[in-house]
């Protein structure tokens, strides 16, 4: 299979799931956007590499650098390689001086060390398929946070009670706020009729 490289392109805290981020992973040369929601820890791990931040001392996947490079292996490249139940699974490719080596990550975690190595992300077109979102508008500038938005507003409404044309119209207006978590709950709905 043909892999397809990913960039981070936000983190933002979700307005959605209380203590739940999301990370969105834009395609390199594309329009399409693969939103993962994460955890609080890993999201700050994630900001902290992207930053450069220097905690005092070593959060954990700065220990897990430090400890493969006492031993002479180099993180090569992440593949988000499943997707199973809404839970997305990755592999870390690492090499040393005589093996390749495919590990079993959690995406997150597989996320924050991409980012402290500056290695490429990948994932295969199945998965961008299934979970990606297109982005119309190409010169749209990026934020960093998600806006909050009104609960009362359209944008909460019960997803069960709309029609596929509304929910495509939904699916555009959440977008143009980036609130990528809304969008994967409107898109699995649009799927589930599909």
């Amino acid at each position: 299979m043909k892999k397809i490289e990913l960039e981070i392109v936000a983190l933002s805290h979700s307005i959605t799931q209380t203590h739940s981020y999301a990370v969105v992973l834009g395609e390199v040369n594309g329009l399409r956007r693969l939103p993962i929601v994460i955890g609080g820890f890993e999201a700050q791990a994630i900001a902290v590499a992207l930053e450069r931040m220097q905690p005092s001392r070593p959060l954990t996947h700065d220990l897990m650098k430090n400890f493969m490079y006492a031993f002479n292996v180099e993180l090569m490249e992440i593949i988000i390689n499943d997707l199973q139940e809404g839970i997305f699974y990755s592999k870390l490719v690492c090499v040393n001086e005589h093996d390749t080596v495919e590990i079993d990550s959690r995406t997150s975690d597989a996320l924050a060390l991409a980012v402290r190595f500056g290695c490429p992300i990948y994932t295969y077109e199945n998965i961008l398929e299934n979970a990606g979102i297109l982005m119309e508008d190409e010169g749209k500038q990026r934020k960093a946070e998600i806006p909050v938005q009104d609960p009362a507003s359209s944008v909460y409404r019960d997803l069960s009670k709309m029609s596929l044309e509304e929910l495509q119209k939904l699916l555009t207006e959440v977008l143009e706020h980036e609130d990528y978590i809304r969008a994967i709950e409107i898109r699995d709905e649009i799927n589930k009729r599909k």
